[in-house]
């Protein structure tokens, strides 16, 4: 199965911020902004926003002389038994982050062994998760996520999974047609937002942004009551944004 997806703006960031990061770790006593910059390259202003998302994430600390060094997030990386809960702790937190930002659930998921896994979610009561009254793994024709998902395959990759998991009709706005959900996905630009408009479950909309790591697919999306529809698209573009800690997380 190939993948014809393009690498986004949060895949920039994840791997520039990777170089950041790099280039901390090199350095124990701390290094500060203007040798940062001379060693990844990276304009004032760009490296400014990459330490500004480390810092929030954890995984920089600044020093009182002002020099940058590795945070708590990263040290513990560093750590073989603590590497991977540290990792889930990480990610989690940047995902609750970003439902707070967005104002809406928040869902990471990965296209997996030819299937839709949802592998983390940030909601709350203000914010509740979507009701899977349906098998999201079979609903990919509908969903936001699933969309996204098939969206990064190849033709192939998209027919076979539709051969397993025939579109079925969810409510009057689902299409059921392959040959026009085939068409919705070529037609679909990767660094603009999939849209689900009450196609999964009448009353509720959503967003996914792809998640582009080398060759995994993958998704982040967001869930909105439809009485809060007029926000979508404006907290779609606010998700993709706030897209390259969660890469990072994925990807360090």
């Amino acid at each position: 199965m190939a993948l014809q997806h393009e690498p986004t703006a949060p895949h920039h960031s994840a791997q520039d911020a990777l170089r950041v990061l790099e280039t901390v770790a090199r350095r124990s006593t701390g290094v500060m902004d203007a040798e940062l910059s001379r060693r990844t390259g990276m304009g004032g202003e760009r490296l400014a926003a990459l330490l500004r998302m480390l810092l929030r994430e954890g995984y920089v600390e600044r020093t009182a002389d002002g020099a940058y060094v590795a945070g708590d997030v990263l040290g513990r990386l560093g750590s073989a038994h603590d590497r991977d809960r540290s990792l889930r702790d990480a990610l989690q937190r940047t995902l609750d982050r970003l439902r707070e930002t967005v104002g809406a659930a928040v869902y990471l998921s990965r296209y997996v062994d030819g299937e839709i896994r949802v592998t983390g979610c940030a909601a709350g009561p203000a914010t509740p998760a979507v009701n899977e009254w349906f098998d999201f793994r079979s609903a990919a024709h509908a969903s936001a996520i699933g969309k996204s998902l098939l969206g990064q395959l190849d033709l192939d990759g998209r027919r076979d999974h539709l051969s397993r998991h025939r579109p079925a009709r969810l409510t009057s706005r689902t299409i059921t047609s392959e040959k026009v959900l085939l068409s919705t996905l070529d037609a679909q630009r990767p660094t603009v937002p999939v849209l689900d408009l009450q196609e999964y479950a009448v009353g509720t909309v959503c967003a996914a942004v792809p998640l582009t790591a080398g060759s995994a697919v993958g998704c982040l999306a967001l869930s909105l009551p439809v009485e809060h529809a007029h926000r979508l698209r404006r907290a779609a573009d606010t998700l993709n944004r706030g897209a390259a800690p969660v890469l990072l997380s994925l990807t360090i």
